[in-house]
């Protein structure tokens, strides 16, 4: 049977942990779901995989709550599970940053694949500023794939960005910078930080590398995708990719 991979993240307020994280495990569980879904103050970020009636119900039962209403995953197939087991955890933050978001602000400015996709075709944004691309990800990431003439802090982890892009501030003057990361979340929030550094035109690419995949012909990017389950990495067809022990390309 094909398995559904799922990946959605939000930041929204939530007060309600303990209690949220009990019915949200319940109904993973009477669903026979596998992953991970890691619950903070700062919102719901989740990566889960099963059959396509089993994903389908539960996101439209977690709908329900109108702080997920608006919520909608990123979809890749499997021939297999890709987790173990069904985990739901609380965190202090939804990705690990040491600076936590606060939701009442509003969303970081998006860019969509497909404006992305013309903008890096032409050159420049359509004020005509030059772009700068910038990966928000691990180093062992960026070695799977990135794209064409992004910049890479070749960080160890995501805590050691803001560092980092405090001391590269004057390579975005006049530049229009795009953060992006695999599934939206750690380039919104670094793109959130950005702003708060007084950076101007900083946008997110919305819905990260997984959705430039899927709603575009996959241009100017090199290599594949790194992905934090078991498939190891996808192409630009969302198609599992096999790493090898040094995770690079098999």
């Amino acid at each position: 049977m094909p398995i559904v991979n799922l990946s959605a993240y939000k930041f929204v307020s939530l007060d309600d942990l303990p209690a949220l994280r009990e019915r949200v495990l319940e109904r993973c569980l009477a669903l026979s779901l596998k992953g991970t879904i890691l619950l903070a103050p700062e919102g719901i970020n989740l990566f889960l995989a099963g059959p396509r009636d089993a994903t389908d119900a539960f996101m439209a039962w977690l709908r329900e709550d109108a702080r997920f209403a608006d919520l909608a995953p990123k979809e890749s197939p499997s021939d297999a599970v890709p987790f173990g087991r069904m985990r739901v955890r609380l965190k202090k933050e939804i990705i690990t940053m040491r600076l936590p978001v606060r939701p009442e602000n509003g969303r970081a400015p998006a860019v969509a694949p497909a404006t992305l996709r013309r903008w890096l075709a032409q050159g420049r944004d359509d004020e005509g500023r030059e772009l700068v691309l910038l990966d928000t990800r691990n180093d062992y990431e960026t070695d799977v794939g990135l794209f064409e003439q992004a910049v890479d802090y070749r960080i160890a982890n995501f805590t050691a960005f803001p560092q980092a892009v405090a001391a590269d501030r004057a390579r975005f003057e006049g530049r229009t910078v795009v953060s992006y990361c695999t599934g939206g979340i750690r380039c919104e929030k670094a793109a959130l930080h950005m702003q708060d550094l007084g950076i101007e035109h900083v946008f997110q690419l919305e819905g990260g590398i997984l959705k430039y995949f899927e709603e575009t012909d996959g241009a100017y990017w090199r290599g594949d995708c790194f992905v934090f389950d078991g498939r190891g990495a996808v192409d630009k067809a969302l198609a599992p990719s096999a790493l090898d022990s040094d995770g690079a390309d098999a």
